[in-house]
């Protein structure tokens, strides 16, 4: 092994390795995201540092056979396999818990020593760096010490601040003003280069610590996030009421931002959508992506079809837009090579799947989970009036009711991410029971309104025929009893 990285070039070459024994971690990635070139890095020196395991990388979308197995759908994604079985995952950019699993996984290096924290590197970061010594020192303990969540410190606070002051007009950002990396960073683009004023922009995607920060020192949770002399104007929703209303332009005016003249703007180019006019498609063409894109209010361009999607990033995306009852058309890109090759100039997106609402480019898969989870995907499918207004009330009701016997977990049935939601899972399946499931964990808004509505704080949550059973104590004590079957065939 030798303490390097290999790049997977099939599943055969894995499915060996794993089934020697010795620990292997896997790390799906894509080279467009710029998480997993961060995340890469830090990878790259766990491996030095724990040269016994076997870390293999995976090009998740050029390696669908290998990524269906280990259910990736978004990336980064680690999965953590000990003994031939998979023994942890981790999804999202998060190096200190990547040393951690890692660590878990190979075990000390040697005996009551550290891990070399000077192979880690500065990307790894100081979190990393002291998880990794202190789980070397524990050795094989296995319980798991919670740790407080410091808040931001000196350095970090003086470094956004002179980030947010290093230009009268800053914007943070997905990507660059060149290559957006989400439809919301793009449009904000689009209407700083409409209003003609001179922006510094940062790629919170290239920097987690900004990109975290950022969020707490700003009170704001989402990107982008836009600054006028230091001072926070908001996000995407409100850069576009301010400048079509005209109080965006008379911001800038009151603190003296200097406009760009019209000659300049158009050698900037200031085209539309981020479109520029000089991409080489063909009119016929280009005519033809912007009819697919407009054919529906919501159009989804995926790799296979919804009900047989080709790639675990098309899935996922699939699977959200129903969680949300989204009735969406999709485009198999797979079959049309020129629709292929052409949406990703016309996009400036250059992979897929490609989520459109209402013509507006959203995203692909990594850009959607994330709106999901913080509920921004719900707002715009309120806003464009794709989905008409529903109580959360309504929709827990619903969601309960969505099957005889549902189960309010962590993770799926198939992967549990909590002991309780696991050991209710076996005892339905031991009892031969079809259960309904959903994951709270995907939606916020259904996790803290479904105590209220329970009036149960706790999760698992297992109801009959729209009542609830109760939690994970209860259902094992009818299952020992004998009554757990009865009870839910009543």
């Amino acid at each position: 092994m030798g303490g390097s990285v290999k790049d997977v070039k099939s599943k055969v070459e894995v499915d060996e390795v794993v089934r020697g024994g010795s620990p292997v971690v896997l790390h799906f990635w894509a080279s467009w995201c710029e998480a997993s070139k961060h995340m890469d890095k830090v990878f790259s020196h766990l491996s030095i540092d724990f040269p016994h395991t076997h870390f293999f990388r995976v090009e998740a979308e050029e390696q669908p056979e290998i990524s269906e197995v280990y259910s990736v759908s978004a990336v980064p994604y680690f999965v953590f396999i000990k003994d031939g079985k998979t023994f942890d995952t981790l999804e999202g950019a998060d190096p200190s818990s990547l040393a951690n699993k890692v660590a878990k996984v190979a075990g000390s290096i040697n005996p009551g020593e550290a891990a070399s924290p000077a192979s880690l590197g500065m990307a790894a970061g100081p979190a990393v760096l002291e998880t990794v010594k202190e789980l070397a020192k524990e050795n094989d303990s296995s319980k798991e010490k919670s740790q407080i969540q410091p808040g931001l410190s000196v350095p970090l606070k003086k470094r956004l601040q002179q980030l947010i002051d290093s230009h009268p007009v800053m914007l943070f950002m997905k990507g660059s003003p060149e290559e957006p990396k989400c439809g919301f960073s793009r449009k904000v683009v689009d209407i700083l280069k409409e209003e003609k004023v001179k922006f510094g922009s940062f790629d919170i995607l290239s920097d987690l610590e900004v990109r975290d920060g950022l969020k707490k020192f700003s009170n704001w949770p989402t990107y982008p996030q836009l600054y006028c002399k230091g001072e926070l104007l908001g996000g995407c929703d409100i850069a576009i009421a301010m400048h079509e209303s005209g109080e965006l332009k008379e911001v800038f005016k009151d603190h003296g931002i200097d406009t760009i003249d019209e000659a300049k703007a158009t050698e900037s180019g200031n085209a539309k959508g981020g479109i520029s006019e000089s991409t080489g498609l063909s009119t016929t063409l280009t005519s033809r992506l912007e009819s697919l894109i407009n054919s529906s209010p919501v159009i989804l361009f995926m790799k296979g079809k919804p009900d047989e999607p080709k790639c675990g990033f098309s899935r996922k995306v699939v699977e959200i837009l129903q969680q949300e009852n989204v009735h969406f058309e999709s485009f198999d890109i797979l079959t049309d090579e020129e629709v292929r090759q052409g949406l990703k100039v016309y996009s400036n997106w250059s992979s897929y799947p490609q989520l459109y609402i209402k013509g507006e480019l959203i995203g692909g898969s990594d850009i959607v989970l994330e709106m999901q989870k913080s509920g921004e995907l719900k707002k715009i499918l309120h806003e464009k009036g794709i989905l008409s207004e529903e109580t959360l009330q309504d929709r827990l009701k619903k969601l309960v009711a969505s099957s005889p016997v549902m189960l309010f977990m962590k993770g799926t049935p198939d992967a549990p991410r909590c002991g309780f939601s696991s050991k209710v899972v076996d005892a339905l399946r031991q009892e031969g029971v079809s259960f309904g499931s959903f994951d709270i964990l995907t939606d916020e808004e259904v996790r803290q309104g479904l105590k209220a509505f329970s009036n149960w704080p706790t999760f698992p949550q297992l109801y009959y025929k729209s009542e609830l059973i109760g939690g994970c104590d209860i259902v094992l004590e009818l299952r020992n009893n004998g009554e757990l079957k009865s009870t839910l065939s009543e």
